[in-house]
């Protein structure tokens, strides 16, 4: 499949590594939202050793009961530019996507083209993903997926892939699709979790977070940095001293300046390492 324009997904934004560079990852945003900001979000992670690479996930909503129509074309025209993205990589990078609503729906989309080694209609799946990631969004073509997952090969993908589905439980926004004005429900995001363990993807966590709704929050940011480090097998110390930092800050045990010094000191001392 012929990779779409890159105009159709917007500015690219790369937020670039600290440390060694180990891991990939592909950000795909909203409509309405900034990619600047994300990139930003993103930078200020304890994941110095990530490129992050942040796009708009540019596909239309169609429907979110599970009941309707999904826009596959398009749904394959933003995987196909991920793939695009990633295929330039280093063969020893561990490459994932990830997303926010849209973005969300259009990376649990693309875990399942690589499970199955193909876009839906049809052509060849060219990427080896390692990690996905879903926060308040869905799975689209759920019901169509059933019982295409069946052969070895597919089952031994879909089974290695570690994807994490993040949801709050007060999750409530409203999207305008193709058809209607539709309304995003909590239960979205467990529904999708669930359907992702049922088709063959035993790699999945999922996290809900309680009265939380359509946005980010920090515990969420600080489990998805935690699940990718681990996930990825990336350098663990930058996570560690970052949550206890936050916790030292929170709990007011010393000045920030003071903790801050120390962090700059042991991240700089990695670095050069």
């Amino acid at each position: 499949m012929s990779p779409p324009g890159a105009a159709a997904f917007g500015k690219t934004h790369v937020v670039s590594p600290i440390g060694k560079h180990q891991a990939t990852i592909v950000w795909l945003h909203v409509i309405g939202e900034n990619g600047s900001s994300w990139s930003q979000d993103l930078e200020n992670l304890p994941l110095p050793n990530v490129i992050a690479t942040v796009i708009y996930a540019g596909f239309d909503v169609m429907d979110l009961t599970g009941d309707g129509p999904d826009d596959v074309e398009e749904l394959d025209m933003t995987a196909a530019h991920v793939a695009n993205l990633l295929s330039n990589e280093p063969s020893d990078i561990k490459l994932g996507v990830g997303g926010f609503g849209m973005g969300a729906g259009a990376s649990l989309y693309t875990a399942t083209c690589f499970a199955l080694g193909k876009y839906g209609i049809g052509n060849h799946y060219p990427i080896n993903l390692t990690a996905v990631i879903g926060l308040s969004g869905w799975l689209p073509c759920a019901k169509t997926l059933v019982g295409k997952l069946e052969e070895e090969q597919i089952k031994n993908r879909a089974a290695s892939l570690p994807i994490l589905v993040c949801h709050g439980t007060g999750n409530e926004a409203t999207y305008i699709t193709l058809k209607n004005i539709e309304m995003f429900y909590p239960s979205l995001g467990e529904k999708s979790s669930q359907a992702l363990i049922s088709l063959g993807f035993k790699k999945t966590t999922f996290k809900a977070y309680s009265r939380y709704g359509h946005y980010r929050i920090p515990e969420e940011i600080d489990d998805l940095c935690a699940w990718l480090t681990f996930t990825l097998g990336l350098e663990y110390i930058y996570i560690y001293i970052f949550l206890i930092v936050k916790n030292l800050l929170k709990s007011h045990c010393q000045p920030a300046w003071l903790t801050f010094t120390y962090i700059s000191v042991i991240l700089g001392d990695s670095v050069k390492s």
